[in-house]
C-alpha cells in the first residue's frame, strides 16, 4: 500500500510539474491535474489540501533536485571551467521548457502566499549554495575577493542571455554556447594561462 501511495503522490507531482511549466500555475485547475494522472479529485485531496500546497511541494522538490545536482557537480573532480559549464547547463536546462506564465505566476502570486514561500525557499537554498561556494573559495577554487552577491545577480542574468534566440543562433549546440560562457567567465578574453 505504501508503494501505491508514493506512486500516486509522485504521479500528481509529475502531472502538476508538466502542466504548471507549460501553462503556468493560475491557468491549471485541480481537475486538469486529476485528469492528467487519471485520479479523482477525492484522491488528489488525500495527498494535497489544495493546489497551493501542491505547488509548494513541487517547488521544494525542484530546488532540492537542483541543489543535489549542483553539489554533485561541485564535489566532482572536474576542472573549475568544466564545473562552471555543467552548472550553467544545469541552470539553462532547468528553464528551457518553462513558460513565461509559469515564472510570472510562481514569482508574483501574492494572494495565496506562494510568492512569499518561493522567495523564502529560494533564499534558504541560496544561503546553502553560498556556504558551499565559500568552502570552495577557501580551497582556492575561487578568488578570495569574489563578491558572491554579484556572482548570483550575474548568474541570473546569464540564464536570460543563454535563452536569447539570437545568442543561440551563434552556436551549433547548447553545450558549445554554455562552454563559451564558462570560458568567458573564467578567462575573460585572454587566452587561458595568460
Amino acid at each position: 500500500m505504501a508503494d501505491k501511495t508514493a506512486n500516486t503522490r509522485q504521479n500528481i507531482l509529475a502531472a502538476a510539474r508538466t502542466l504548471f511549466r507549460k501553462h503556468g500555475f493560475r491557468r491549471v485547475s485541480v481537475e486538469e491535474i486529476c485528469n492528467s494522472c487519471e485520479i479523482s479529485k477525492m484522491t488528489f485531496y488525500r495527498y494535497f489540501p489544495n493546489k497551493i500546497e501542491l505547488a509548494k511541494t513541487l517547488f521544494l522538490n525542484v530546488i532540492e533536485e537542483g541543489y543535489a545536482r549542483f553539489k554533485e557537480i561541485a564535489d566532482s573532480s572536474a576542472t573549475p571551467v568544466d564545473k562552471m559549464n555543467e552548472i550553467l547547463l544545469l541552470k539553462l536546462n532547468g528553464t528551457n521548457d518553462i513558460s513565461e506564465d509559469f515564472l510570472k505566476d510562481f514569482y508574483s502570486e501574492n494572494d495565496s502566499g506562494l510568492s512569499d514561500f518561493v522567495k523564502s525557499a529560494t533564499s534558504e537554498i541560496r544561503q546553502r549554495i553560498v556556504e558551499d561556494l565559500k568552502r570552495a573559495q577557501k580551497d582556492g577554487i575561487f578568488r578570495e575577493d569574489l563578491n558572491f552577491e554579484f556572482f548570483f545577480y550575474f548568474s541570473q542574468k546569464i540564464t536570460g542571455i543563454l535563452n536569447d534566440p539570437e545568442i543561440s543562433e551563434l552556436f551549433s549546440t547548447t553545450q558549445d554556447m554554455t562552454m563559451e560562457m564558462a570560458r568567458l567567465l573564467f578567462y575573460g578574453i585572454s587566452p587561458p594561462g595568460k
